[in-house]
């Protein structure tokens, strides 16, 4: 790293800052309206309602996980990746006109409205735990890493930094400086994996000498870029279990939905979501690639590539996670290098900000605002801030036990399965209260509490065996269950929740739920001519169908 590298990560973040300053003037005189800090407004429009998508969502488990996976040969973990499109497009097309008629500000009060109090309870305490235990540390994990192998600053200090300077623009700002700070870091990161890719391939002199070096050393070698061929995600897996993942992600977690929510209308919402969809196709060559090459790289020019050295304490380590950061120190040239590890702090802190807008959206709306209904707006602001400190002080201290976790490698990997063991039952909470109007909040309820306690129980005896603290035999049914793939082990959480949510529902009297009883005005309902969103959607169905065929 030079000077110049080092001014322009400088001019990057004061760039940010003056975008959040800009906003927080901007909205002077809205800073006591809840609407307007949660929810911007609700006046955005498609294209930072899309970018918003794109970028809050690409944090850690993308920029280290994505390239670890592409390193490794795990390529078909870009599969969570592509099938994002699709969800996307079940979000606009289905979900939106649901969410936005009810006129809600989070996601559990949705399910209030569909079911009872209960369930809002589960989903909202379900969301901050899983907010705190993947999104929140994984992504300052991810800075910290940056901050490590970049610019030789420890650990732990690259943590504090990255939640700092991410903190104080979210607390400030609120959704709006949150959206509009999110269309800039996500040009800048896409720009810098585009650079991680060409300068790469420059580097081991093009993409032929990466599949020579494939061949001759990989293992898998065979199977090292078939989105489909690989024993540790099954096709069966994929195809069936990773859309319930989606689900839940996409179209019921408040990280994400909180952006449509935001919209003029359903109109903009949909086109948000499509182009969201288009952007979704991006990290296969922005991020699994450059690890690829970073592998290739280890195998014919840098065999210490993944080799990371703690400054302070000397201790030396190997993940295959830092292949991104890695190929970014060895292979860029001056200038450029800075602007990709701006790319790296602008997808890390869009997707740091975004959760905790998310989480404290939740905190202050599903539990201070019910527990205080007279609370004025301005407390309601107040408190959403008091909300994002603390929750950051707990993922800060969560981190070591991820790290433990994590170790060697498999950040991507540990991330999806944590959300196969929560997401089942609340992706059949919503699909099912959407679709069957005679499921009730009984049923619900004992499908939710079914799902958590086989999801939670899978998690902490699958945590117990790695660690040889327990012996389980395979062939028992116990065995089976622990053991079977992550992916496989979501369809049967999702099966079982829905037959309990049916068997409860029908077996109680049904219950009476107006969906369309919230604030929203007859603007935000309107929907207009959907012609050219039914041709983008159906490119981008084309066009994730083409990639499956290529890389098979």
């Amino acid at each position: 790293m030079q000077f110049l590298d080092y001014a322009i990560i400088g001019l990057y973040f004061v760039i940010i800052f003056g975008i959040a300053a800009w906003v927080t003037r901007s909205e002077r005189g809205k800073e006591a309206d809840s609407a307007a800090y949660f929810l911007g407004g609700r006046n955005l429009g498609w294209f930072a309602i899309g970018a918003s998508l794109f970028a809050s969502n690409i944090g850690s488990e993308h920029l280290i996980g994505l390239s670890g996976a592409g390193a490794r040969g795990a390529f078909p973990e870009a599969q969570f990746e592509i099938l994002a499109a699709l969800i996307l497009l079940l979000l606009g097309w289905v979900f939106v006109p649901f969410y936005l008629r009810s006129g809600v500000f989070t996601m559990p009060e949705f399910l209030e409205k569909r079911y009872n109090r209960g369930a809002r309870t589960y989903l909202s305490v379900i969301s901050i735990i899983s907010y705190v235990l993947t999104k929140i540390s994984f992504t300052i994990f991810a800075g910290a890493l940056v901050f490590e192998v970049l610019l030789n600053i420890p650990f732990w200090t690259g943590a504090i930094i990255t939640v700092v300077a991410t903190g104080l623009y979210t607390i400030l700002g609120g959704l709006k400086a949150v959206i509009y700070t999110d269309m800039i870091q996500s040009l800048i990161f896409i720009l810098g994996g585009i650079a991680a890719t060409y300068f790469g391939l420059q580097a081991i002199g093009g993409w032929d000498q990466v599949l020579v070096a494939i061949d001759s050393n990989a293992p898998n070698a065979d199977t090292f870029m078939s989105l489909c061929r690989n024993e540790e995600y099954p096709w069966t897996g994929v195809l069936l279990g990773a859309p319930i993942l989606g689900v839940w992600y996409w179209c019921t977690d408040q990280f994400i939905v909180q952006r449509v929510l935001s919209a003029k209308n359903i109109e903009t919402a949909r086109k948000g979501t499509i182009f969201g969809g288009f952007l979704k196709l991006l990290p296969l060559f922005i991020f699994v690639f450059p690890g690829i090459i970073a592998y290739a790289l280890s195998v014919s020019e840098y065999p210490d590539l993944f080799t990371i050295e703690n400054p302070l304490t000397g201790e030396v380590r190997t993940t295959t996670d830092a292949a991104l950061p890695a190929l970014i120190l060895k292979v860029m040239p001056t200038g450029i290098k800075g602007l990709i590890v701006a790319g790296f702090l602008a997808a890390l802190m869009s997707s740091l900000s975004s959760v905790f807008n998310s989480t404290s959206t939740l905190f202050t709306i599903d539990f201070y605002q019910q527990w205080r209904p007279k609370a004025s707006e301005k407390e309601l602001v107040n408190t959403g801030r008091i909300a994002t400190v603390v929750l950051v002080l707990i993922g800060l201290a969560w981190i070591p036990f991820m790290r433990a976790l994590t170790e060697g490698g498999g950040i991507y990997k540990y991330l999806q399965s944590v959300q196969a063991y929560i997401s089942p039952p609340i992706a059949a909470a919503f699909l099912l209260g959407i679709f069957y109007k005679r499921v009730n909040g009984k049923g619900a309820l004992a499908a939710l509490w079914t799902g958590f306690v086989l999801g939670i129980g899978r998690l902490v005896l699958e945590f117990l065996t790695q660690g040889n603290q327990l012996s389980l035999d395979p062939s028992s049914l116990l065995g089976t269950l622990v053991t079977m793939n992550f992916l496989h082990y979501a369809i049967f959480l999702f099966v079982v929740s829905i037959v309990i949510m049916v068997v409860v529902s029908l077996g109680s009297p049904a219950v009476e739920k107006d969906l369309n009883s919230g604030q929203s005005s007859d603007a935000t309902l309107k929907s207009g001519s959907i012609k050219s969103d039914l041709i983008w959607t159906g490119l981008l169905i084309a066009t994730v169908v083409g990639l499956w065929l290529y890389f098979y």
